[in-house]
């Protein structure tokens, strides 16, 4: 199709970039929407080349997949690309193709012509190559919608009990060595108040649990003085300001998701929190992952739209073969399709 998108239609449209072209984001997404696990009102709209997305899906056919979306069935902003895409294989132009994708997808939700946003994974590395230095697709998200502070958050549906798993990254990419100069009471008090949002989309009243920075959270001063230098007294004043959230920490980083444990696999758990704050990228994504890998969703937080993403990556060493579980992009175009409905 052309670039003349229908915005009637932007009530039930919800847009989908494709990622790297090496990685299997067309391959889940085509699984995704030959799925009948998604609402059967939602019309996606795909950004990406149509050719290669043809080619996808001639491929997968070959293998014997054979519940997939048929491309002459689906809209299709055509942003072509002009080279042999070869699985599994970063690139300059792989790098600028999703990079392109997903700037002009934004500029479309930024004009208002669909309800939400889902981006397949990419690749940092392809993007680098091609001259775009950026810690990932959030921060490019960001500065698109000139948003200074955004914040990852990750949200998951339990398939066992039906609680809703959601998890605040404080810092996201960056090195470790720049976590502890990059916590400051201010950003986590900002994260606290996203954190609370959020959950209050579900619950009034939600608990909150933030988890500590040092082993054992410090173990009053013995093991780090982050805790009781600022940590706490923060948290103690924010909760002075909102009294009727139950809070809990800073909790020892080791034990803190264990309640999350409980809670995806027991119906039984009436003291199921809502929200963990994480201090650091892999202190959150750890839990995130070992309890609900394929229902985890990215969700950026202050955008002035909804997106989502699957909270895995481009999975090079199997794109190509046609064994990519689509599990977590329905789970993405579902969330993508719940969250804005409020928006």
């Amino acid at each position: 199709m052309n670039n003349k998108i229908d915005s009637s239609r932007k009530t039930k449209r919800i847009v989908i970039s494709l990622g790297d072209p090496a990685g299997i984001g067309t391959e889940i997404t085509l699984k995704a929407l030959g799925s009948k696990k998604l609402p059967s009102e939602i019309e996606p709209l795909l950004i990406g080349c149509q050719k290669y997305i043809e080619e996808v899906y001639s491929s997968l056919k070959e293998q014997g997949v054979n519940s997939l979306a048929n491309p002459a069935n689906l809209e299709i902003d055509n942003l072509p690309i002009n080279h042999n895409v070869t699985p599994g294989k970063t690139n300059a132009k792989n790098g600028e193709a999703s990079f392109h994708w997903l700037t002009h997808a934004t500029n479309l939700m930024l004009k208002g012509a669909a309800r939400g946003l889902v981006t397949a994974p990419i690749s940092k590395e392809s993007w680098h190559k091609a001259g775009h230095i950026y810690p990932g697709q959030t921060e490019r998200l960001a500065e698109i919608a000139s948003i200074s502070n955004p914040s990852m958050m990750f949200t998951a549906i339990s398939p066992y009990t039906g609680w809703r798993f959601n998890t605040l990254l404080a810092t996201t990419h960056i090195p470790l060595a720049k976590v502890i100069d990059t916590l400051t009471p201010n950003l986590v008090e900002a994260k606290l108040n996203t954190l609370l949002g959020f959950c209050k989309q579900f619950k009034s009243d939600p608990q909150l649990i933030i988890a500590g920075l040092n082993p054992h959270a410090g173990e009053n001063g013995q093991l780090g003085l982050e805790e009781v230098q600022w940590l706490k007294p923060l948290i103690k004043r924010w909760h002075t300001k909102n009294a009727s959230v139950d809070i809990k920490g800073p909790m020892p980083p080791d034990t803190c998701w264990l309640s999350a444990a409980k809670s995806w696999r027991e119906t039984s758990n009436t003291q199921s929190p809502d929200g963990f704050l994480a201090l650091y990228h892999d202190q959150g994504l750890i839990p995130t992952k070992l309890l609900a890998f394929h229902e985890a969703v990215n969700t950026t937080l202050g955008l002035p739209f909804v997106r989502t993403s699957p909270d895995h990556g481009t999975a090079f060493d199997i794109a190509g073969k046609g064994c990519a579980q689509e599990k977590s992009m329905i789970s993405a175009i579902k969330a993508s399709w719940e969250l804005s409905k409020n928006k």
